[in-house]
């Protein structure tokens, strides 16, 4: 069985505004609001550890400084929680400063692809992991992100995270026109239609926030022109690497949340919640009460 390059590296894009959160995001960054009381980057950080991941590039701007202050340590809170013999606190605490992350700052708001050139000289020529801060993705068994990355080291080529999405909602999103292959979650892409029409979708499978890419699509997207808003965008490279090498796209398991969107964010905030031992009982007789109140 031929081996190919593992994949080690991940780059996780947050340099966006947040302007769908407004007015909470004016001076806290999107992926810092809490899930519980975790911030939303960190689910997708772990996610990734999880995944055989061993170094995260997070693609910042300006005001995201409160990202790089979570994953440093924090001398004095740590001091603090020792002197009070908070162990459990503080062994949480250390080990999110433990994770090797690095980054880089999207001086520009060029789009999803700019944000990913931004990476070429961390990746090198190796195959790599992206995952956007808006897809949190619940799995217990087996994280989304390895699943795509067992695809690879089947295949050798880049693998896109699909599932199916409500045919009026295939506006929203990027969508694979694909033949399934042998195994009943995987698909040969033949092309990506961005947020088309539900009289023009190809499918109902949608890209949602997790890729396995080789390093071929840095110098597609040198080569990408810039669409509206002179932002160059990750499916016009994806694209164009359909037309050079093969390209799969995989139905992965699991529970997936959109949460740069309110409704998806306070669903996964209430479903992270009721999966607490310590909390899951007395809040789900709080929602149950609620049945019937009027707001």
């Amino acid at each position: 069985m031929t081996k190919f390059p593992s994949i080690t590296r991940a780059v996780i894009p947050a340099a966006g505004l947040g302007t769908r959160f407004l007015p909470a995001t004016k001076a806290t960054p999107k992926e810092m609001l809490p899930i519980v009381d975790k911030p939303t980057i960190q689910y997708i950080v772990e996610e990734a550890l999880q995944s055989g991941i061993e170094d995260i590039l997070i693609i910042t701007g300006r005001s995201k400084r409160a990202i790089e202050d979570h994953f440093d340590r924090s001398i004095e809170l740590e001091l603090n929680l020792e002197e009070k013999g908070k162990e459990d606190l503080l062994k949480m605490v250390r080990a999110i400063s433990d994770i090797r992350i690095h980054y880089i700052r999207q001086k520009e708001p060029l789009g999803l692809g700019h944000a990913i050139l931004c990476a070429k000289q961390f990746i090198g020529h190796e195959p790599f992991a992206v995952l956007l801060g808006d897809d949190v993705v619940y799995n217990k068994e087996r994280p989304a992100l390895r699943q795509l990355i067992d695809v690879y080291e089947r295949t050798g080529v880049s693998v896109l995270g699909v599932q199916e999405v409500p045919r009026d909602k295939v506006s929203s999103y990027g969508i694979v026109a694909a033949r399934q292959t042998a195994d009943p979650r995987t698909f040969a892409v033949a092309d990506m239609v961005e947020k088309p029409s539900v009289e023009e979708t190809p499918s109902r499978m949608a890209v949602l926030g997790r890729y396995v890419i080789t390093p071929e699509i840095f110098g597609l997207l040198e080569q990408t022109q810039p669409g509206a808003g002179g932002e160059i965008q990750l499916t016009d490279g994806l694209r164009a690497l359909v037309k050079i090498q093969p390209v799969y796209a995989y139905n992965f398991e699991g529970r997936r949340y959109d949460v740069g969107d309110k409704e998806g964010f306070l669903e996964a905030t209430v479903e992270y919640a009721l999966r607490r031992p310590e909390l899951r009982d007395k809040f789900r007789a709080y929602l149950g009460g609620l049945a019937g109140k009027k707001f």
